[in-house]
């Protein structure tokens, strides 16, 4: 009789490699990395887009008024509680400016949407409702605490001027083009201050070159037309002439290869040196940095006239010099606005400051029992007139202006404590109310 085999006991599995675990492992974490980073980007874009609901006005809390959407106002707007206080915008531009790129779309290397946010964007994600007008202030009145405003938009409503009252205002209008009454300015340069000025230059710049390369063209004529001349020496004049000259390395010698090595950059400086503000090194590295990149550099030369085809200098020596050149752009300097200066003009005493609105270390305005807060290129102050200055001054007063509604929320309860202390009349209500 045959023997029967023994069963065929089952093998066990073969031991999973380490790696494959790894692998296993990664693979997991990847997808739901991948999958949390895709739910929380989508949940981001949603928020941006469809912002929730905002706490209305109350009539209860104080309103601030914010003048100007800079970069001092859109720094407070962005930073504030709005829910301790009811806010009003009002700004002839209903967007935010990002200045320093101002030469890139002057030059064509940017475009013009890129460097600008619009106001409604930053106010409709704050907790209460911001209201933002679209107008241009025509007079503060210190007293009565009241701000007059015009729609100067081409399209206006039956309604196109108002006045508003505030409990505090936020002063951030700005300066505005500084030309000393120098002749032809206004007329043939360029400025270097709102969008419109750089789309302006843009334009101007392109004609340039493109009428220099016109057939028949004089080689005097195309000298002139080629030759760029940037007036005032601050960040504005160096930035801009520093993008011409990446501009006609980057770009003009793969586009115009006939005109590029013709065209010609000055910068003219009324003080002995660029950048006065910054410190000796940074003058010394720019002065050099510019002499390598050929771009001529004429300080303590002063503009006497602008003319269609070319600026008149007065050079170190007292000689005047009239100078052939296609475009001029105007980077001289700032002054008060208008308003700025009939402001100032109320409070006499307060205001003696030529050069700006006097304001104290809490950037409050002299003269105006702090009622009026103003802040950026519209004050003078020692601090160096810069977007980033500005910045932070916003930041800064919207962190007081929160301190401030504590402190009014905390007296109105002591207050209301106080009251109730004095109307109670049993022993059991006072030591309540005490």
């Amino acid at each position: 009789m045959d023997q029967i085999p023994p069963p065929i006991r089952s093998l066990p599995p073969p031991n999973q490699s380490k790696w494959r675990s790894f692998l296993q492992i990664v693979g997991r974490t990847t997808l739901i990395t991948v999958a949390l980073s895709a739910g929380g980007f989508y949940y981001y874009i949603y928020h941006e887009r469809q912002p929730g609901a905002q706490l209305p006005f109350d009539s209860s809390k104080k309103t601030v008024v914010v003048l100007g959407s800079g970069w001092a106002s859109t720094s407070l707007l962005t930073t504030l509680d709005t829910t301790e206080y009811n806010v009003v915008v009002i700004s002839p531009k209903n967007f935010f400016l990002f200045t320093p790129l101002l030469p890139s779309v002057a030059v064509g290397t940017l475009n013009a949407r890129s460097i600008i946010q619009p106001t409604r964007y930053i106010t409709r994600h704050k907790a209460r409702q911001v209201s933002v007008i679209e107008a241009e202030a025509t007079e503060v009145d210190p007293v009565n605490k009241t701000v007059t405003f015009t729609d100067n938009s081409e399209i206006k409503g039956n309604v196109s001027s108002t006045t508003i009252s505030y409990d505090y205002l936020v002063y951030g209008v700005g300066a505005e083009v500084q030309t000393f009454n120098i002749p032809g300015v206004k007329e043939h340069a360029c400025f270097m201050k709102e969008l419109s000025d750089a789309e302006r230059m843009q334009r101007q710049f392109m004609d340039c070159l493109e009428s220099a390369a016109f057939p028949g063209q004089s080689s005097q004529e195309v000298d002139r037309l080629l030759h760029m001349v940037v007036v005032g020496g601050g960040p504005t004049g160096v930035e801009l002439s520093g993008e011409l000259h990446d501009f006609l390395e980057d770009d003009l010698k793969m586009w115009y290869p006939e005109l590029a090595g013709k065209i010609r950059i000055t910068l003219v400086e009324a003080l002995p040196s660029v950048l006065p503000m910054f410190s000796k090194q940074l003058i010394n590295y720019t002065e050099s940095t510019f002499k390598e990149s050929k771009i001529d550099i004429l300080t303590k030369t002063m503009v006497k006239e602008v003319k269609e085809k070319s600026v008149v200098l007065q050079m170190p020596d007292k000689s005047v010099v009239e100078v052939p050149c296609g475009l001029v752009v105007w980077a001289a300097g700032n002054k008060g606005r208008k308003i700025t200066q009939d402001l100032m003009a109320k409070l006499p005493e307060a205001q003696k400051n030529r050069r700006g609105i006097t304001v104290d270390e809490y950037l409050r305005m002299a003269g105006t029992s702090g009622s009026i807060f103003a802040l950026g290129d519209c004050t003078a102050t020692s601090y160096a007139p810069t977007a980033q200055v500005a910045a932070q001054q916003g930041a800064y007063l919207a962190r007081c202006l929160h301190q401030m509604a504590k402190k009014d929320n905390l007296n109105s309860q002591l207050a209301s404590l106080e009251l109730s202390a004095v109307e109670a009349t049993t022993p059991e209500e006072k030591k309540q109310a005490s």
